[in-house]
């Protein structure tokens, strides 16, 4: 049976985390691939630290967790599969099989992504989900409800 909202920690603020994502890719990926989704940037990009942190089978496990969760709120997400070295496949081809406006798509993306956040805040923490978010997108400003006591402590320790 799917998480609820509620099941899933601060879904609200994963949500908005991952729509910030998904617009700072979409906008620093005008001059990449056109068939390269925000959405597959943004789990290309967490994936190298994630594994580190998890190695392969820990990401993918979290990833799979993620796209399933995902699933129940845009079934349309069932074409996309997690290949065994934790990649995403059929995230770009599903864009041209089915007939939904770019609202819709970004939605999909959305949930994905907010799924995956969702996870990280609920094993690894707020604090360094945000680091590790911060450490892959530096130019960006995120903001999160990190308390001024945990953000001295991560700034000291980079």
């Amino acid at each position: 049976m799917p998480c609820t909202e509620e099941e899933i920690v601060s879904l609200p603020e994963s949500r908005h985390l991952a729509q910030r994502l998904l617009t700072y890719e979409a906008v620093a990926g005008k001059n990449s691939e056109p068939a390269e989704s925000a959405a597959f940037r943004v789990c290309a990009k967490l994936r190298r630290p994630l594994i580190t942190l998890a190695g392969v089978a820990g990401f993918r496990s979290l990833l799979s967790r993620a796209l399933t969760l995902a699933r129940a709120e845009a079934p349309s997400l069932s074409a996309v599969q997690v290949a065994a070295d934790g990649s995403l496949k059929g995230l770009d081809e599903l864009e041209p099989q089915i007939d939904i406006d770019k609202e819709q798509a970004r939605d999909r993306g959305t949930i994905l992504i907010a799924q995956l956040i969702g996870l990280l805040l609920t094993f690894i923490g707020e604090g360094l989900t945000l680091r590790l978010v911060q450490d892959v997108w530096p130019e960006a400003a995120f903001e999160g409800r990190v308390s001024e006591k945990e953000r001295g402590k991560f700034e000291h320790s980079r």
